[in-house]
């Protein structure tokens, strides 16, 4: 009942003319785009479970995350939850931030969005991803404004290859975005990806042409890894978030 009246309310919208076209077009696709509560409630039926830790690391965004079955064992020390759900863009992870982020009081988020969002057929524009990320930084440090985020690229695949440039134009103007931010930092995963002669690396995916495999999980941890350790040391983050 409720996805049907957010339908109703979107077009409603739309023909009113209060909206551009492309910007209704871009509104019933989220309207209609996939139901992610159960999702999330599995998150919290988890949660209640096994009550997590409070002030770790927060993974999260789409299905690079949520296959990231290594993840936990990978980043030790420092303390890491998972919560990636596959097939997510950067507007579904802002519905739900405050349930699968927020609610954990993490000192750092490392968020991989924006695949999704530029994947054919998608009405999103560099731009306007670019905006759901500023968004995402937004909602975050409106409530835990000491938080360091973390935003990885968007990596390039064979199946995607033809949105690649698209996908280079997101990551440039978010780029951009975290190096006027406090307490935020782009992590570029993208460039290694590549081999010498500029050629994607065909050994960095599964069979898909889309995903990660384990040899590009371990040369991501390698990347990432470190990026967190320098701002937070070996024992984690059970110290106190540092000042700089």
């Amino acid at each position: 009942m409720r996805r049907t009246l957010t339908r109703l309310f979107v077009l409603g919208v739309c023909l009113s003319g209060i909206a551009s076209y492309q910007r209704c077009s871009v509104s019933m696709a989220v309207a209609q785009g996939q139901d992610w509560e159960p999702s999330i409630r599995k998150f919290e039926d988890q949660d209640k479970a096994n009550p997590p830790r409070l002030g770790g690391v927060v993974f999260t965004g789409s299905s690079s995350i949520a296959r990231w079955e290594t993840l936990v064992d990978e980043m030790r020390p420092l303390e890491v939850i998972n919560r990636g759900f596959g097939g997510s863009q950067y507007s579904d992870l802002n519905q739900y931030a405050k349930r699968i982020v927020i609610t954990y009081h993490p000192r750092a988020v490392v968020v991989y969005e924006g695949d999704n969002d530029l994947a054919a057929g998608s009405a999103k524009t560099p731009e306007s991803v670019a905006d759901d990320a500023r968004a995402f930084v937004e909602i975050i440090h409106s409530v835990l404004p000491e938080t360091w985020i973390y935003i990885v690229s968007i990596k390039p695949s064979k199946l995607r290859w033809t949105e690649w440039p698209r996908m280079q134009e997101a990551n440039r103007l978010i780029q951009h975005f975290a190096g006027t931010q406090e307490r935020v930092q782009y992590i570029d995963v993208a460039a290694t990806m590549f081999d010498a002669r500029g050629n994607l690396r065909a050994d960095l995916l599964v069979e898909d042409g889309l995903h990660p495999n384990r040899k590009c999980y371990a040369q991501w941890t390698s990347i990432i890894k470190p990026v967190l350790l320098q701002r937070f040391g070996l024992g984690g983050l059970t110290h106190p978030l540092p000042n700089n």
